[in-house]
């Protein structure tokens, strides 16, 4: 956390009453929904047994729920660590899996039917959006606890309500449900849409997201051309 006069901090706009956390619940969904694509996943598409990554991420999941239950407003340092630790494994699990689809298409691992292959492909894009939703909620301005108590008045990201504050309530900030959509749209459109990056990182992962989305999207439509 910043200290007191920070020029990269401006102090809480809510001087009356506390700051209210954002829920926990849209980011444990959203990592349940992964751990499931995870475990119904091939094992073509897995350098372990499928269990594996969703039991490490279900650990994971489970200690941040214990350490920071309900709202999400309290951060140490082990409780940032688990976090990004979480967030890894599920980028991790997710390039893994991108890398491996290649190989099946170049015939060098064990082949998958057309369907399977499809299937699984569909499987691994949606975790990369995902795994790249949760890595910009992490990360922008600092995390969730970061922008409840310190918000910073450089942002990473610019959301259309920051840019216009004509159309969000005071003291709005985004939610992971937010990332979750920055996440997709670019996964779909394979750039920004309407909420744009600002810093090198930002632009960096979000360059690395829309590549890695229209690589999956091409190795599927190459399987394709393969079958016809």
């Amino acid at each position: 956390m910043a200290a007191s006069g920070d020029p990269a901090t401006e102090p809480s706009t809510s001087p009356t009453s506390p700051p209210i956390g954002e829920s926990r619940w849209p980011m444990a969904l959203a990592v349940v929904a992964v751990m499931l694509l995870s475990l119904f996943q091939s094992s073509e598409l897995s350098t372990f047994p499928t269990w594996v990554a969703p039991a490490i991420e279900g650990v994971l999941l489970v200690a941040l729920i214990w350490a920071d239950p309900g709202r999400i407003d309290r951060q140490t340092p082990w409780i940032r660590y688990l976090s990004l630790l979480l967030v890894g494994s599920i980028l991790l699990s997710g390039l893994t899996s991108t890398v491996l689809l290649g190989a099946q298409l170049r015939g060098t691992t064990a082949a998958l039917s057309d369907w399977a292959y499809v299937e699984g492909s569909a499987r691994v894009w949606l975790t990369i959006n995902i795994a790249f939703a949760l890595l910009y909620w992490q990360l922008d301005s600092g995390g969730p606890v970061t922008r409840l108590h310190r918000p910073r008045r450089y942002r990473d990201f610019l959301f259309p309500q920051q840019a216009d504050v004509e159309i969000a309530p005071p003291g709005w900030r985004p939610t992971f449900t937010d990332y979750l959509y920055v996440g997709f749209t670019t996964g779909n459109a394979f750039s920004p849409t309407d909420t744009m990056p600002l810093t090198h990182w930002a632009k960096i992962a979000m360059g690395t997201q829309a590549l890695i989305s229209f690589v999956i999207v091409g190795l599927v439509i190459a399987r394709v051309v393969n079958i016809l």
